[in-house]
């Protein structure tokens, strides 16, 4: 998880209250990390930009809101910044969440569920009480990244532990979020699998969208270095290729700069980068058609079933 001050590990109990530990195994040692980003290394969409900026200004102005103004006695529990940060990939939501902590100075305590999940039935969702306890006591921001796989939708037929224990999951995070008051930090490239419970318990949902025009000509220049030798025109080349997030710019810059280098050519020049960008938006063109053709037959395999226990076709 990258270098940073590393949290002794909390005992947890069967209560969703992260303020209170007990004697309890598996013990998990989390680690804070300081800030790596700020707004100012964001290259993002204006609305998206805004969306980030009002979601954060909720800080500035909670004390106004839930106490001079009074909602503090109508929306209890809701003193605390939940954000979710949706999107395709590469548009820059985990380096958002780094500058979001920064903006508030604070660290991050970043989860995966891989690193909580546990084979044995029952222990993850101690784990995860145990990192919301390390988020508490450290005073820092809890960062669920690839956050669907914790919060997709609960298992409604139930056929062995394993769906059991995954909404045993569900369930306490769930009862954690009515109740904890400090930053929450989630990012998913699938928020359509999000269970709509953890929808409402999210304050704002932001939509990170692929930069415009003005935004990859910014990246183009981000992520050529001033050493690097070339004849490119960042500007033809931000107006000409669309769709295309900042991972995929600094991908293409990088695979320009080592065709270049192959060719034994003291330069990168514009043929260099336009394969390189063709061959990105050509694997992402076969990646988005496979992705759409294993939908398809798992529609039909589906409707296949549904024909089968009914005993005709639909």
């Amino acid at each position: 998880m990258g270098i940073g001050k590393r949290i002794q590990p909390y005992d947890v109990s069967e209560s969703t209250d992260v303020t209170k530990t007990e004697s309890l195994k598996p013990k998990i040692e989390f680690e804070l990390q300081k800030p790596k980003y700020n707004f100012d290394d964001l290259v993002l969409h204006s609305s998206t930009k805004e969306q980030i900026e009002r979601a954060i200004a909720f800080k500035k102005h909670s004390d106004l809101v839930f106490n001079q103004w009074g909602l503090g006695k109508t929306h209890k529990h809701s003193n605390r910044v939940c954000l979710n940060f949706y999107g395709v990939p590469g548009t820059g939501k985990t380096m958002a969440a780094h500058a979001v902590a920064d903006y508030l100075e604070k660290q991050l305590l970043i989860i995966n569920y891989a690193e909580i999940e546990s084979k044995y039935v029952g222990e993850t969702p101690k784990n995860l009480v145990a990192a919301f306890k390390s988020a508490q006591e450290s005073d820092s921001i809890i960062f669920f990244d690839e956050a669907d796989a914790l919060l997709s939708r609960r298992v409604t037929n139930m056929s062995n532990s394993t769906d059991t224990s995954v909404n045993q999951t569900r369930s306490v995070l769930l009862n954690i979020l009515n109740d904890y008051e400090k930053t929450v930090l989630f990012a998913t490239n699938f928020i359509e699998n999000f269970d709509p419970a953890f929808m409402r318990r999210i304050l704002a949902h932001v939509h990170f969208q692929l930069p415009e025009q003005d935004g990859r000509l910014k990246l183009f220049k981000m992520y050529i270095p001033e050493k690097m030798p070339h004849g490119l025109n960042v500007e033809e080349l931000s107006q000409q290729y669309e769709n295309l997030s900042g991972s995929d710019i600094a991908n293409a810059v990088l695979s320009a700069a080592l065709s270049a280098a192959n060719r034994q050519h003291d330069k990168v020049e514009m043929n260099d980068m336009h394969n390189a960008l063709k061959s990105i938006i050509e694997s992402k063109k076969a990646n988005s058609s496979n992705a759409q053709n294993v939908h398809i037959e798992t529609r039909e395999v589906t409707k296949a079933h549904v024909e089968k226990s009914l005993g005709r076709k639909l």
